[in-house]
């Protein structure tokens, strides 16, 4: 019989101890303010005109960039992991480097290149094509600023794949698009779904690059996050808490999905 294991405690304690200003009590802060004052507040401050059309924008933004980044990073993986040629290891380090750039520098970096004076946008802006402060410019905020993610969970399953399966669908007769539509994705599927909610989440609360590109417009360009900020700085703090906890409640049902359902999404 093993004696009494003082370390288990003490471990558990000081990870707690470590979790609790840094983490626990800020998540924690914006629920016990956003109930203070009743239910009925934090509803009305939730069912603002602006604070509804800011949560569906970013809603919608943070879809279409999911979709985008899940079908290119799909077939980046398939390219690049079935495929060596000169250049590759150049190309997985481009698409993994919007991880390391600062978002601001990312909104900026767009500015540049789609603004009205742009490289790309003032070839457009004479014919009437504006992309910048719309919500094509979040759009493309987000797809760049989460742009590895999907990639990042994908490859590595596609490096891990059996190949023998898919030379067996070969041999059968089996054209290279039945194959992969009929052996290989359906190996993907937990490393696409949590490639997509990783995206999503990010997306959703993207706010350094997305306050350059989209003008901030209240009921027009604004997102959630840059919904909190602006009403923070007027000083409606239940308003901007409001809209925190509901993105603070998606990021944890994301993450609890991918967290309970993870032998579902592993691969068979």
């Amino acid at each position: 019989m093993r004696g009494f294991d003082l370390a288990k405690p003490l471990s558990i304690g000081v990870m707690i101890a470590i979790m609790l200003p840094l983490v626990l009590l800020p998540l924690a802060s914006i629920f016990i303010f956003g109930t203070s004052n009743g239910l009925d507040n934090f509803w009305k401050a939730l069912m603002a005109p602006e604070a509804i059309f800011a949560l569906k924008l970013s809603i919608v933004t943070s879809f279409w960039a999911t979709v985008f980044n899940v079908i290119f990073g799909l077939f980046a993986a398939y390219v690049l992991s079935k495929y060596n040629f000169w250049g590759r290891n150049a190309i997985i380090v481009t698409i993994s480097l919007p991880t390391a750039i600062p978002t601001a520098v990312a909104g900026f970096a767009l500015l540049l290149l789609w603004g009205p004076y742009g490289l790309l946008g003032r070839l457009i802006e004479p014919h009437g094509v504006h992309i910048m402060f719309t919500a094509w410019a979040i759009i493309l905020a987000n797809i760049f600023v989460t742009f590895p993610l999907a990639f990042g969970v994908i490859k590595p399953v596609f490096d891990t794949m059996n190949q023998s399966l898919e030379e067996a669908s070969a041999t059968m007769g089996a054209t290279r698009w039945q194959t992969f539509w009929h052996v290989t994705l359906p190996g993907l599927r937990g490393a696409i779904v949590t490639g997509a909610l990783l995206t999503f989440a990010r997306a959703i609360g993207e706010f350094g690059s997305t306050i350059l590109v989209s003008g901030n417009l209240a009921s027009r360009t604004q997102t959630a996050p840059l919904y909190i900020f602006a009403k923070f700085n007027e000083g409606q703090v239940e308003a901007a808490n409001a809209i925190a906890i509901v993105l603070a409640l998606f990021s944890f049902v994301i993450f609890s999905i991918l967290f309970f359902a993870r032998d579902w999404l592993e691969v068979d």
